[in-house]
């Protein structure tokens, strides 16, 4: 039965403010400056840990001169869409730095990483196809497969049993098309393409990976989950954002250049989406030179990893199965989730619960984001902070 809007909107209002009159609501915090490893919200100085600046880049100075730059020669929009009026030489710039970068043979970019996943599963995907999907994976692509009219199934977290059992039964179907988190962005862990890659060339289904949070982070020099894994070309397509380690705005796909060719002329957002600001584009080469000439940043990022999760797996925190910089603090139930992160973000921590319906019932928890040019000390104070808060909730 269909709940009236007003009613809808009643029931939020009434969660949000009992949230607020305890001083547990911890969303749209308004951060004065650049989004680094520390910031300012309301005039405290906090150890940001709710940040998607995986490696550090927002401020780095060969970026911000691109950007100025860019503004200089292109001013601050490309004003038209792209089959039209909105294609300038950084765009081109950009689609060419990203193929490469991803070991592709051309990309196409959009104006954000949700409207990427929208546009590659509305256009390649349609009624009589089959797209397979993780339970997990992010909702834009959730939102991908009820818009294009698909027919989609999803298999169990990472239970390659229950992936095969879904393809095993696709044989009707022309199209098929499976498409993963590389990194999952609640949990923290990592998509098996070893196995997903030999299910599909065994049921000859294509493979869409999106790497919104893998890039900078998987692979010593943070190429990605093929990196990672070392199975160059192990994907057919490869979707990103550029909006967290690289720190722009878009999202982007890449791949053989009659899929690319294919996408410009077909998917609806392309078509009819003001062209990226070429400010955006400038920057997000800038990044991608950046992470290529300094290795030493996912190196430390790796470092930073493995201090924060083994002193929150030692205190007897559960960390999942994380293995990225997203590191999950499993509490459970709501309240308690809320009480702990109101008492760590009083001491100093900027970070954020994640909620029911946001994950399921009784996985609510704090997710973590750790950062590249977060310091030792950063870390070991955060971790005494965490400390002191559970044993005090007696959550360990």
């Amino acid at each position: 039965m269909a709940i009236p809007l007003k009613e809808k909107i009643n029931v939020l209002n009434q969660r949000l403010k009992k949230m607020k009159d305890e001083k547990r609501y911890f969303y749209l915090k308004s951060i004065d400056g650049a989004s680094g490893e520390r910031v300012t919200i309301d005039g405290r100085e906090m150890i940001m840990f709710a940040s998607y600046n995986y490696l550090g880049l927002i401020t780095h100075p060969k970026i911000k001169k691109a950007a100025i730059e860019a503004i200089e020669k292109y001013g601050t929009g490309a004003a038209g869409v792209r089959l039209l009026a909105g294609t300038t030489k950084i765009h081109e710039k950009l689609e060419a730095k990203i193929a490469k970068f991803k070991g592709a043979e051309d990309a196409i970019t959009y104006s954000s990483g949700y409207v990427t996943n929208l546009a590659v599963i509305t256009t390649l995907c349609q009624r009589g196809d089959l797209v397979v999907i993780d339970k997990l994976d992010h909702a834009s692509i959730i939102d991908g497969c009820l818009l294009s009219g698909a027919h989609h199934k999803s298999f169990l977290h990472n239970n390659m049993e229950s992936l095969e059992r879904i393809l095993t039964n696709s044989g009707s179907y022309v199209n098929k098309l499976i498409i993963v988190d590389a990194v999952y962005s609640m949990d923290g862990d990592v998509a098996n393409l070893p196995e997903i890659s030999r299910l599909a060339k065994k049921y000859n289904a294509k493979m869409m990976v999106d790497e919104a949070h893998s890039i900078g982070v998987l692979g010593k020099t943070g190429h990605g989950i093929e990196e990672h894994f070392g199975l160059k070309g192990a994907v057919d397509i490869h979707m990103g954002t550029l909006s967290k380690t690289i720190p722009s705005i878009g999202g982007y796909i890449a791949g053989d250049k009659d899929l690319i060719n294919y996408l410009k002329h077909n998917s609806r957002p392309f078509i009819f989406s003001a062209s990226l600001p070429p400010v955006a584009a400038a920057t997000a080469i800038a990044c991608l030179e950046v992470i290529e000439d300094e290795p030493e940043r996912i190196a430390n990022l790796q470092k930073n990893i493995k201090q924060f999760k083994d002193g929150l797996s030692s205190m007897g925190f559960n960390t999942m199965n994380s293995t990225t910089s997203i590191v999950p603090i499993l509490v459970g139930e709501e309240e308690d989730t809320l009480k702990l992160c109101k008492m760590v973000n009083d001491e100093g921590i900027f970070i954020c619960p994640i909620l029911f319906p946001a994950i399921p019932k009784g996985t609510n928890r704090l997710r973590a984001h750790v950062l590249a040019n977060h310091t030792s000390e950063d870390i070991d104070r955060t971790l005494g902070i965490f400390e002191r808060a559970g044993k005090k909730l007696g959550l360990i």
